[in-house]
């Protein structure tokens, strides 16, 4: 249901999934080219708003662990409307279609992958070796979730 709050999940979802198929490609975000996890959703960003609020800088596949900071946590906090942070004493909410979901892949490190949920139960991500696709969200991802997000309304 959209809200003055959020855009609407069902738009959000017919937008991720024309991605799917998408090669993953480490730093791109190009649908039907190639994108990455943060390509992916940088990609559905434009097709809801236009231009992206802040360009990446080049990142390696290893900069979370390098730097050792929450940099994708803080971006989709900036530009985000933030549902849930891991650690924060809330309760997670039920994952609901188009929202965006952030994993730190172990409890130490930061967060360094996203997707866009479909449902309640799966979700679309750029995979290395995959591609764009779409997956259930199994207890392994629901263990490793560090927040969820929606995409704000926005007057266009």
């Amino acid at each position: 249901m959209m809200n003055r709050r959020t855009i609407d999940p069902a738009r959000v979802v017919a937008v991720a999934r024309a991605w799917l198929g998408t090669p993953y490609v480490h730093q791109a975000s190009c649908k039907g080219a190639g994108c990455d996890c943060l390509g992916l959703i940088r990609g559905v960003w434009r097709a809801l708003y236009g231009e992206e609020p802040e360009r990446p800088p080049p990142y390696t596949p290893d900069w979370a662990e390098r730097q050792g900071q929450e940099t994708l946590l803080a971006a989709a906090q900036r530009h985000l409307r933030t549902l849930w942070l891991a650690g924060q004493g809330d309760e997670r909410p039920p994952i609901e279609a188009g929202q965006v979901l952030v994993f730190r892949y172990r409890a130490h490190l930061p967060a360094k992958h996203a997707g866009i949920a479909t449902s309640p139960h799966t979700m679309i991500h750029a995979q290395e070796g995959a591609g764009v696709v779409e997956v259930p969200i199994t207890g392994w991802w629901h263990r490793h979730l560090a927040g969820v997000f929606a995409f704000p309304y926005r007057e266009l």
